[in-house]
């Protein structure tokens, strides 16, 4: 690592969380440790290894390619929430990847295969899953009656600090499941992070799903730990006259002298481009993004305490980045999945 710029993972923080949530909200049977997008930029399996130590029992991801890597230095039991295309059923059986099922036609074309299956329920997301009841009911009786196991039901709830809405999207789950005895499931899962803190748990639900609320990145008032930043350093000190601009286009004039410092860092590291304007972390004081982020690299005005290779906090923590991610008007999850794999992560116990 030459440039030193990366990001700290906090293991031991990560470990804390899943354990501080298992502790607040108990009575599942199964604690689903959602790790997809690389573990939502924290990479890494030993990432997954923090998650299954805090006590996660299940693992889920988005692709076969993400359960693989899992696969490879774990035997838990792994739900890839993406459709797997049909023609790599068998990498499926092999490796024991539990499967979703969305729709009757999928159903069929993988029914001979032994795989372990989750029919997800679209409850008003409209994104995937099975709308119709009668059409539920079919893949219901098509599984009873092929090699296929029905490991578990679930849906996502899609707005889940509304609670008009969510309530709604439980009750039509219930509607489109009520021909069958839940309680017969292995698995029944709706709460994933914001409806696990917000709501009382389902009666019929026996396993949640935990994706941003590990990483501290909630609206849950457990006091959870920060578990990643980004951090590079001040390689160059430049004096600004008054009226000089600043990188591509010229957008920041100085209105004053002033001090920049450029930092080793920029948007093929994943640092959006719109946050100019925004404010970095320098010995714990708060410093502006001046002018258009580079590909390598960006500016920020600085002051004279500031002094050649100290460290800069693009995030600093969980308030930092949800600070930012308010700034650029989206969610923290952007920020850190957007971190890139040329950033090399520093593993902290």
């Amino acid at each position: 690592m030459y440039r030193l710029t990366y990001s700290n993972v906090y293991l031991s923080n990560i470990e804390y969380n899943v354990k501080t949530i298992i502790n607040n909200y108990k009575g599942y049977k199964y604690y689903i440790g959602v790790v997809k997008a690389d573990s939502y930029g924290h990479n890494s399996n030993k990432t997954v290894k923090a998650i299954i130590d805090g006590g996660c029992n299940y693992i889920a991801v988005s692709s076969l390619d993400e359960a693989l890597i899992v696969r490879k230095s774990f035997d838990i039991p792994i739900l890839c929430l993406g459709i797997i295309n049909p023609k790599y059923m068998s990498i499926c059986e092999e490796n024991n990847i539990d499967v979703t099922v969305t729709n009757l036609d999928y159903l069929n074309k993988i029914k001979n295969y032994k795989v372990n299956v989750h029919i997800k329920i679209d409850t008003g997301m409209n994104r995937l899953g099975v709308k119709d009841k009668d059409e539920f009911n079919s893949i219901f009786n098509t599984i009873k009656n092929s090699n296929i196991y029905l490991k578990g039901i679930y849906t996502h709830i899609y707005d889940a600090l509304n609670k008009t809405n969510t309530n709604k999207q439980i009750e039509r789950f219930k509607n489109i499941t009520s021909d069958i005895d839940l309680s017969k499931i292995d698995m029944v899962h709706i709460a994933q992070s914001d409806t696990l803190v917000n709501y009382p748990k389902i009666d019929f639900c026996n396993a949640c799903r935990l994706g941003i609320i590990m990483y501290g990145l909630t609206s849950s008032s457990l006091n959870l730990k920060n578990t990643i930043d980004l951090v590079s350093e001040i390689i160059e000190i430049k004096t600004l006259k008054k009226g000089e601009t600043v990188s591509y286009n010229g957008l920041y004039k100085a209105d004053t002298d002033m001090l920049i410092g450029i930092v080793a860092i920029g948007y093929a590291d994943g640092v959006n481009r719109h946050l100019k304007g925004a404010y970095v972390y320098i010995n714990n004081k708060k410093y502006e993004i001046i002018g258009n982020i580079c590909m390598d690299m960006l500016m920020v005005k600085i002051d004279e305490s500031v002094k050649l290779n100290d460290k800069v906090y693009i995030y600093k923590d969980i308030s930092h980045i949800k600070a930012l991610s308010k700034y650029l008007n989206t969610i923290p999850y952007e920020l850190i999945c957007n971190i890139s794999k040329r950033v090399p992560r520093k593993y902290v116990k």
